[in-house]
């Protein structure tokens, strides 16, 4: 009981620091890194001895910038901050990580004292601490596809200034200005590497490594391709732009079709939960041997696993890539 207690005492008062030390010096930090990542994006290209093809950034920035750097260096980190470039997030590694661990720490404690079991505080915390990846994952997943369903009007804007007599830049420009989030900034940044001395070459191949979508892959290598080749840049988008659209088309067919298998997991999913809930208005006595009970809190840990696990098989089964 003792233990007990001073745990809690321990995790309490790392919460109330935590939350101090994020409201006093976390709003500064991110308005600091914002201006800076701005100024790099904006920064021209140092020459040395051993030209680099990317544009390197800072990776001392955000809350922890000792943890940034150690991060930074390892391919799990690159990975994570890869994905918060890709959601557009305005969040550190470091601070995707301290959301993680005060979250699992509350989930923990949540678990325990809802459970009454010690058992219940690292299902907890492990729950707790991916919630911020998942979101993390939803939030880019909902970016890239939003970007993927605007890029035709990207590729049509561009062919239409080649054929008004622009050059490629322009049109990579017009569209940095034209299009909103995420087209417009993604097409900026692009713009502004080969304006400050990059290749195109590489200039679009950071595109590709930013919008990891086949069809922006195709687009970087035909303007490749052309530029090596000749041949009508315009004309090529275009058809680059209808063929993206006929998918879309297609894929939005699929869905309709798909729409019962994905509703069957749903329904499956949310059928226990729902019968859980109304036992305990009929019954109270009855369903509460499940929490009380050791037995029954493992057979409530067991079917939320599988549940998880019937419902993760129904979405493969039903998804259909085109």
């Amino acid at each position: 009981m003792f233990f007990a207690l001073l745990l809690a005492f321990i995790v309490g008062m790392g919460l109330v620091m935590a939350l101090y030390v994020g409201s006093t010096k976390l709003p500064g930090m991110l308005a600091q890194r914002k201006l800076m990542a701005r100024l790099d994006s904006l920064a021209p290209v140092e020459q040395s001895e051993a030209p680099s093809a990317t544009l390197l950034k800072a990776s001392d920035t955000g809350a922890l910038p000792a943890f940034e750097r150690m991060m930074a260096g390892t391919t799990r980190g690159s990975a994570i901050g890869r994905w918060i470039e890709q959601s557009g997030m305005r969040v550190s590694l470091s601070g995707v990580f301290l959301m993680a661990v005060g979250l699992g720490v509350v989930m923990a404690m949540v678990a325990t004292m809802v459970t009454r079991t010690p058992m219940a505080m690292p299902l907890g915390f492990a729950l707790g601490f991916a919630l911020p990846f998942l979101l993390l994952r939803m939030k880019r997943t909902r970016r890239l596809r939003k970007f993927e369903e605007e890029f035709p009007e990207a590729l049509d804007l561009i062919a239409r200034a080649l054929k008004a007599g622009h050059a490629f830049a322009t049109g990579l420009k017009m569209v940095a200005d034209e299009m909103e989030e995420p087209v417009g900034p993604e097409f900026r940044k692009t713009f502004d590497e080969q304006n400050f001395g990059l290749p195109l070459k590489d200039a679009l191949e950071n595109l590709t490594l930013r919008i990891p979508i086949l069809d922006v892959r195709f687009f970087a290598t035909a303007v490749l391709i052309q530029r090596e080749t000749g041949g009508n840049l315009s004309e090529i988008l275009e058809n680059l732009a209808h063929v993206v659209r006929e998918r879309f088309k297609i894929l939005r067919q699929v869905r309709v079709y798909t729409a019962h298998g994905r509703l069957t997991g749903y329904v499956l999913l949310a059928l226990p939960a729902f019968l859980g809930v109304a036992l305990s208005f009929i019954n109270p006595e009855h369903m509460n041997l499940l929490f009380r009970e050791r037995m029954g809190q493992m057979m409530l840990i067991a079917a939320m696993v599988m549940q998880f696990i019937g419902y993760m098989w129904i979405k493969q089964v039903v998804k259909i890539e085109v």
